[in-house]
């Protein structure tokens, strides 16, 4: 495997077609599920942040739901589009071009949300224990951190080494997935095709990098940010985690700082 750059910022090319290629994810659902799990925790409006926001989708059915919402991404790309998404639902929404591993914020929040595998991008267990701490460090007293993983049967069993291909009528795409055990990285490498306006194609490169982490790492990480468990659920259900748990959610709380 390729050393990789510390810097993840990706998403430049992919950026323009994102929402096409992503028209298969629920987001309402995913809206719906986190809401339900915010409210269990007393937490059904006030300001709250979305880590990894990409285009804004998510972040866009939060504020309809009575969030006052911040988005954080590190690619200028998602955000430009995201920020078109805000100019026509007129929601108020503060968009920050940051990196989750060293956002800054002007105060604290309610509730953090990171969906959509945005942690898997955390290239390792020391910047995964960065960003947990940073989140406690901007959340109100007892405020809650719900973000989600894919996990490594995910990428061991079910995606990794396959190829993932996709055509439309303005883009197709080619996903090459790689999987490296002992590094508990899984390497994908993106071939677009993007109809120019001329209507010829222009072709793009990318690679994308995500890593695995287990759930025993990610609650020693929760404990050493000073953070607390409060649920670890099988992806968009009140279910504990099976083997074959393909993604996980995670519910933790700030307990002090």
């Amino acid at each position: 495997m390729d050393e990789r750059n510390e810097d993840y910022d990706i998403y430049g090319s992919f950026a323009c077609v994102y929402d096409k290629f992503m028209d298969n994810v629920p987001y309402k659902e995913w809206g719906k599920y986190l809401k339900s799990l915010l409210e269990e925790q007393g937490i059904s409006d006030g300001l709250m942040l979305e880590l990894g926001c990409g285009t804004g989708s998510l972040t866009e059915i939060l504020a309809d739901a009575g969030y006052d919402m911040i988005g954080v991404d590190l690619s200028a790309d998602m955000l430009d589009i995201a920020m078109e998404k805000r100019e026509q639902s007129g929601n108020n929404i503060l968009y920050l071009l940051q990196d989750m591993r060293e956002f800054e914020l002007y105060g604290t929040v309610r509730a953090v949300v990171s969906i959509c595998d945005s942690m898997n991008y955390l290239p390792c267990e020391e910047d995964f224990l960065q960003t947990l701490k940073l989140v406690n460090n901007y959340l109100d007293p007892e405020g809650v951190f719900i973000f989600d993983l894919n996990t490594p049967y995910k990428y061991r069993e079910l995606i990794g080494d396959a190829t993932i291909a996709e055509n439309r009528e303005d883009a197709s795409f080619i996903w090459e997935n790689t999987w490296y055990e002992k590094e508990q990285v899984n390497e994908y490498d993106l071939t677009l095709f993007i109809r120019d306006e001329d209507g010829r194609y222009s072709k793009y490169e990318e690679t994308h990098y995500q890593k695995a982490f287990e759930i025993s790492e990610v609650l020693k990480a929760v404990k050493e940010a000073g953070m607390e468990l409060v649920a670890v659920y099988d992806a968009f259900t009140r279910e504990p985690v099976k083997e074959t748990s393909d993604r996980v959610y995670f519910v933790v709380r700030e307990c002090g700082k």
